[in-house]
């Protein structure tokens, strides 16, 4: 790649990149004060003791945090707040894990921060005369439509586990009340911004910013065990690095053979299905990468490979960034979810979720 080139993918992927490492930060104070624990037990309260009820509340939770925070956050942070609430409340921990799971990437077509892919995506929406408005507009019929599919395939296949009611309501752990109060303020804060429209890497920055120097002040040790995840950027700047080469090589002719070049019905539920079966063969992060050049001459199209990539990996564990991440946050909390089952439950709910997303895509 020419100087040119590297310096204009790196326009392009910089901010992105800007907006992964400050949301993460972002969340991670956010969890240290105590933002999603506490979330997490005042759902159990508004549960009225019905398993149902605090199971939907937690639906509400986890979509919420996807869509504003990001897909990582809730597979991160959200994941061992569930498992908790679920083991101190006497109830099963499986449904309210693959809750997590399920609705980190379902959950997250809404908005541009919602996903990376979007992010990425939405720079190519511009490019098609449609801003961040027009973006919102175009996936809400798809956003709702995945994350109903999502719902109903969890309740479906673990409604046994979500019947009946729980007795004990556990108390939060004790937090630092002004980090709570200004954290929670924060993320609070950064959503609205967020979906109206508002630079994302900025916006995130200047929270990441904010939050770090109040944390310093108020316990140091906030802040020195934070993850940030610069390893992880670099990993995903090369990864683009390796795809645009690939692009450049004869790959995007092989891509557009696969995907075609129609906007009709079938069209779109093409692009949907080879984005699912690219994103689940390898990683969402690629497959985005190396289909949006095939697919980004119409806005139609490009919100249907968002279907594919965002909303169906779901089938293997590898799938997207947000699975393994969970996976981890499963293993450090002693929960073990059979492969066959996240295999076939997530089979499933990738093929209702997508297919009442591709629906909806179509009302657009």
């Amino acid at each position: 790649m020419t100087a040119a080139e590297l310096d204009g993918l790196a326009t392009r992927v910089g901010p992105v990149l800007v907006f992964f490492v400050a949301i993460t930060v972002v969340a991670e104070i956010a969890d240290a004060a105590g933002v999603f624990d506490v979330a997490g037990h005042w759902t159990a309260r508004a549960g009225r003791h019905r398993t149902p009820l605090l199971w939907l509340l937690f639906v509400v939770v986890a979509v919420a945090c996807t869509v504003f925070l990001s897909l990582d956050t809730t597979a991160v942070l959200l994941t061992p707040v569930g498992i908790s609430v679920a083991a101190q409340l006497g109830l099963s921990p499986v449904p309210f894990a693959l809750t997590t799971l399920w609705l980190a990437n379902t959950a997250s077509l809404l908005l541009p921060v919602s996903n990376l892919t979007n992010l990425l995506a939405q720079q190519r929406f511009h490019l098609l005369d449609l801003g961040h408005a027009g973006y919102v507009r175009l996936a809400a019929a798809p956003a709702l439509g995945a994350v109903l599919g999502t719902v109903l395939v969890l309740y479906v296949s673990h409604r046994t586990a979500l019947a009946g009611h729980y007795v004990t309501e556990a108390p939060p752990q004790p937090h630092d009340r002004t980090m709570l109060v200004v954290a929670g303020g924060v993320c609070l804060t950064v959503g609205p911004l967020f979906a109206l429209g508002f630079s994302p890497a900025w916006v995130a920055g200047l929270a990441a910013v904010a939050l770090v120097m109040i944390a310093s002040a108020r316990n140091r040790s906030m802040v020195a065990g934070l993850a940030v995840p610069w390893r992880m950027a670099l990993g995903v700047a090369l990864l683009f690095v390796t795809v645009d080469l690939a692009l450049r090589h004869g790959l995007q002719p092989l891509l557009l053979s696969a995907t075609g070049t129609g906007s009709s019905p079938g069209d779109l539920a093409r692009v949907v299905g080879i984005g699912a079966l690219a994103a689940n063969a390898g990683n969402n992060l690629p497959a985005y990468a190396a289909l949006e050049s095939v697919t980004s001459d119409s806005p139609h199209r490009l919100m249907a490979l968002l279907v594919g990539v965002d909303v169906a990996p779901l089938v293997t564990p590898w799938a997207s960034l947000a699975t393994v991440l969970w996976a981890q946050r499963c293993r450090a909390r002693g929960v073990s979810v059979p492969m066959r089952t996240l295999v076939v439950q997530g089979a499933a709910c990738a093929a209702v979720s997508a297919g009442l997303a591709w629906a909806g895509l179509l009302l657009g």
